[in-house]
């Protein structure tokens, strides 16, 4: 019979990673409000109260968008912490390391959060804010895989796939980092003072699609070449619909002058993209020499 901690294992788990998601989506509601200087200091909200106060110059409903932001903060710290003492309770010693990385990495994000607001919004630790986010949903989508001891086990891959699948997975990874450059540069700052990358949106958003449409290309292939293999075909199918999901998204956004509602879709879409892009990173395990030559023998 399973333990309490057992049990909780698998829904601590799949919390954790969708707090981690919902913290870049609430992160973008901060920017796309101008509320990113609604507690205009850190760590107090004010300078002489941690939580907002009635009649700041912020604004009441600006001064609560970004502080409800930081209480995300808190509330991941709490369930990461109850995720890891699951895990050793559990004595899943497997995955210990990255529960451990995930309180961490969530503690991580107060200085940082902290620093984005001191510097006024300056866009490279807003940018660095929304990349460690990334990060924790990856190791996040780690951990819900492994959750139980009888995860599902890939089939090994050819190396050709295996290096087109890592290539695949550095190429999204220089997608969002560029589309953290597009955000950087477009008028989403967070507040009206904020201070911006000097870079040209038309020119920067069109590398970023073309990178887009350059990842949309190398998927196919992956697909094609994994012919055999029905359980990574299945993760690229999803894959691929997040890609043309959120390239949609995106191109609405751009010609109908970025409204919020839609920039926030996109936020959301970035997410579940890095999601199912990570799923395809854990579903191509390399064959190993021994299993390549009991292949070769077999034909």
């Amino acid at each position: 019979m399973k333990t309490l901690a057992e049990r909780a294992l698998s829904p601590l788990l799949g919390l954790l990673l969708f707090l981690q998601s919902g913290l870049v989506v609430t992160g973008g509601a901060v920017r796309l409000t101008g509320s990113g200087l609604g507690c205009p200091t850190w760590p107090r909200c004010t300078s002489d109260s941690y939580t907002p106060v009635p009649h700041q110059a912020q604004g009441q409903v600006h001064a609560w968008i970004e502080f409800g932001n930081r209480l995300l903060t808190i509330a991941l710290i709490l369930v990461s912490v109850a995720a890891l003492i699951a895990v050793v309770k559990s004595h899943r010693r497997d995955i210990r390391a990255l529960a451990i990385g995930q309180l961490l990495g969530i503690l991580a994000q107060i200085p940082l959060g902290g620093i984005t607001v001191l510097t006024h919004l300056n866009p490279i630790p807003v940018a660095g804010h929304f990349l460690l986010s990334i990060i924790l949903i990856a190791f996040g989508t780690s951990l819900f895989a492994r959750r139980k001891l009888n995860a599902f086990q890939p089939s090994p891959v050819s190396l050709l796939v295996w290096r087109i699948a890592k290539f695949h997975l550095l190429l999204v990874i220089a997608v969002i980092v560029v589309g953290t450059i597009v955000t950087g540069s477009g008028p989403n700052a967070g507040d009206a003072s904020a201070p911006r990358f000097r870079v040209h949106l038309d020119q920067i958003a069109w590398v970023h699609a073309w990178m887009a449409i350059a990842l949309a290309v190398l998927t196919f292939g992956i697909y094609f070449l994994a012919s055999t293999n029905a359980e990574l075909r299945r993760r690229i199918e999803i894959f691929v619909a997040a890609v043309f999901l959120q390239s949609a998204i995106g191109f609405f956004q751009y010609y109908n002058g970025l409204p919020q509602i839609i920039v926030g879709a996109h936020l959301l879409g970035v997410s579940l993209l890095w999601i199912s892009a990570w799923r395809i990173h854990l579903a191509t395990p390399l064959v190993s020499p021994d299993q390549e030559s009991q292949k070769a023998r077999a034909l």
